[in-house]
């Protein structure tokens, strides 16, 4: 069966890199937000962007307006899925500075760097981010406003803690941080973070992932996934998992936040999306391969979903 979860992360397409270090000292507060120009040598046009910080050593507290702040050790990070102002401190109840007052250049074209605080407890930082062009995706809106990840009992725990000792590395030697192995890095710890949290959500939630751990509803978004092509409609569905239509239906609305028809339109639309990258496929066999009857048919729901015609938006990429 088709693993739903691996598919719409990997459709996220994401661009990641670290663009900062930082050392704090006790005491001290900052608020942070990522910019589209922190990132700007990375990716031009970001439609969405995920903050995280890495503590490598010492530790902090992290906030939200509205929500406790939530404490970072050495070993973990912290991940802001849609990029929300947050202030990292050493306490609670510190007035904040900004991050973007704080920031220094790094020497012969090496990281930026922070070194702020009060000469007390020091705190070690690494400041990344992923960005993706997409601006909608079903995964990122229904995650939390923040997400703890210990990677010391991570899946892949050995790989990230090899990859930050490589990074490491490149820092000390005054490199940025936007090679490959650190995009990989973001990314991994991105996924890692996704799945730890699944794992936490109960049956009461709504969402996506909650969707997904519905046992058929899970099953639904699975079969939708694993053939996107059949002319599903919501009868199939419901016959497949043993629901009656108006009780599948009522469901999945309310956990994944749309009806299947419409959440198989959206997915249709976003592999499309994909393949057009790729340029070898020709519109209308892509169109058929999706789902669609009519290469007319699919340019016009692409046309309505994303403001353009395939073949324009493809002349774009």
């Amino acid at each position: 069966m088709i693993d739903p979860l691996s598919q719409v992360l990997g459709s996220v397409r994401l661009t990641g890199g670290v663009f900062l270090e930082a050392r704090f000292t006790a005491p001290w507060c900052a608020v942070s937000q990522i910019t589209a120009d922190d990132i700007q040598p990375f990716i031009e046009a970001p439609g969405q962007i995920i903050a995280y910080h890495f503590v490598i050593g010492g530790r902090l507290c992290c906030g939200l307006e509205g929500e406790p702040p939530m404490e970072i050790g050495a070993g973990e990070v912290v991940l802001m899925p849609r990029n929300d102002q947050h202030t990292l401190a050493s306490a609670p109840g510190l007035p904040p500075v900004s991050t973007h007052d704080l920031i220094q250049p790094g020497e012969e074209g090496g990281l930026a760097r922070i070194d702020y605080g009060g000469g007390g407890e020091p705190t070690h930082v690494i400041c990344g981010f992923l960005a993706t062009e997409e601006v909608h995706n079903p995964l990122i809106t229904t995650l939390p406003a923040m997400l703890k990840l210990d990677i010391r009992r991570g899946a892949s725990r050995d790989w990230v803690e090899a990859s930050v000792r490589f990074a490491a590395r490149e820092f000390a030697d005054g490199k940025v941080g936007s090679s490959p192995v650190m995009s990989r890095l973001s990314e991994l710890l991105f996924v890692e973070a996704v799945r730890d949290y699944a794992e936490t959500l109960d049956a009461m939630r709504s969402g996506w992932l909650a969707g997904l751990k519905d046992p058929q509803i899970g099953r639904a978004l699975a079969l939708l996934h694993g053939d996107v092509g059949t002319d599903w409609t919501t009868d199939r569905l419901a016959r497949e998992v043993s629901m009656s239509r108006s009780a599948f239906n009522e469901r999945f609305a309310a956990l994944v936040g749309m009806p299947p028809i419409k959440y198989l339109t959206h997915w249709r639309l976003q592999l499309a999306k994909e393949k057009l990258r790729d340029r070898r496929q020709p519109i209308a066999q892509i169109a058929h391969t999706i789902g669609y009857e009519s290469e007319v048919a699919f340019n016009r729901a692409f046309k309505r979903e994303f403001g353009q015609p395939p073949a324009r938006w493809r002349d774009g990429k």
